[in-house]
């Protein structure tokens, strides 16, 4: 066969030209290209890192601040809370007055009212001993002929009616 024959005069060369080829390629891309990418890859990790390194300061900023406010927030709870128990203590000292004078006036006008009764009751009582005197007194005189002086017909009443 030709070819086989062709083989040894055409295989240093072909040797030759691939070894050519291979470093060509080699120093193109070990050299020129494999640099760039390292460059970039370098670039980016270095840009990844600094940008972790921001975030993370930055949330240890607003954890800070989160803990600033929450220590306000719970300083005018505080403040708050203290207002609303001191509203409440005022609030019901005023009540207390206002009840206490709301009650004074409650027991004036009771008293008024208990001895405008007592009169009403004196008075009546008064009255009905009168008119009791007074029936008595006819009563007497015209069963049995008696006359009775008022004075004695009042007495005697009252005495039957008090005891």
């Amino acid at each position: 066969m030709p070819q086989i024959s062709q083989l040894a005069a055409t295989y240093s060369s072909q040797i030759f030209w691939m070894l050519v080829i291979f470093g060509a390629v080699f120093f193109l891309v070990g050299r020129g290209m494999a640099p760039k990418v390292l460059e970039t890859m370098e670039g980016r990790d270095q840009k990844i890192a600094s940008d972790l390194a921001a975030a993370e300061a930055a949330r240890r900023e607003a954890e800070a601040q989160d803990d600033a406010w929450k220590a306000a927030a719970a300083k005018q709870r505080g403040e708050a809370q203290a207002l609303i128990a001191a509203a409440k203590a005022d609030a019901a000292k005023a009540a207390e007055a206002r009840l206490a004078v709301a009650g004074a006036d409650a027991e004036a006008k009771i008293a008024e009212a208990e001895g405008r009764i007592a009169a009403a009751r004196a008075g009546a009582l008064a009255e009905i001993e009168t008119v009791a005197a007074e029936a008595a007194a006819d009563i007497a005189a015209r069963v049995a002929g008696l006359t009775v002086a008022a004075d004695a017909a009042r007495a005697a009443v009252k005495d039957v009616l008090h005891g």
